[in-house]
């Protein structure tokens, strides 16, 4: 007499649906601790924002026939530095406003954000779970997002908000600089892009995702293998 296959069977013979999988994903990985060397080098992505400190983190070139050696704009997380003068001295013809470090109050607080973030990573590091790493993520994330919304705005409203008394005036000219790449205003070539300190929080960014994904696929698999065996 033939005998009906048990539940436990037929449990094993029905693929998980993706609402298993996801209540794996969400409810076991997060929580399992990280390798060693995973922690490791989630550490040192932390710590690599410290660098950001002390080099810049975007610059802004001009290059114009004028100008053939080009104007730099470097901006450091409390400064302006480069060719700070010259470029006023353009931009005052055509009725932009004077850059100057006050003009960003960003500046006050910069490295206060650099800190938490890089004490941030460290902590999840040492606590060694990936919901540890995936907070300091999401943190990077928000961090970067707002940085360069900051930025976009301040380009917009400097190249926008013009004096009207200006010594040199076009019709509906406007002079924002670009966010990341080229433009070109008037007779200059502008380029936008980060700067050592831009890519070295790229390059942290970067090293954190890899580690989690890392960790995620390992754990993930050995998960759906348990799950199925």
């Amino acid at each position: 007499m033939e005998h009906a296959p048990s539940a436990t069977a037929q449990q094993a013979s029905v693929p998980m649906s993706g609402i298993q999988i996801g209540r794996i994903i969400l409810f076991r990985n997060l929580n399992l601790p990280m390798r060693p060397m995973s922690r490791i080098l989630a550490g040192l992505a932390a710590l690599l924002l410290l660098v950001n400190l002390v080099q810049p983190i975007w610059r802004i070139d001009l290059l114009a026939p004028q100008y053939p050696e080009g104007l730099v704009l470097q901006i450091f997380h409390d400064r302006f530095t480069g060719n700070v003068d010259q470029i006023n001295g353009l931009n005052h013809y055509i009725g932009m406003a004077t850059i100057h470090n006050e003009m960003f109050p960003e500046f006050a607080i910069m490295r206060y954000v650099i800190g938490m973030l890089a004490i941030w990573g460290v902590l999840a590091a040492l606590v060694g779970r990936r919901w540890a790493l995936a907070s300091w993520l999401f943190g990077m994330l928000a961090f970067v997002l707002w940085a360069m919304w900051d930025m976009y705005s301040w380009g917009w409203n400097y190249g926008h908000n013009l004096d009207p008394n200006a010594a040199i005036k076009i019709e509906g000219m406007s002079y924002q600089p670009p966010l990341f790449g080229h433009k070109t205003l008037l007779n200059f070539e502008a380029w936008s892009f980060p700067d050592v300190g831009g890519y070295v929080l790229f390059a942290a960014i970067t090293l954190g995702v890899a580690v989690f994904i890392y960790e995620w696929r390992r754990s993930f698999i050995s998960a759906i293998r348990n799950e199925r065996a």
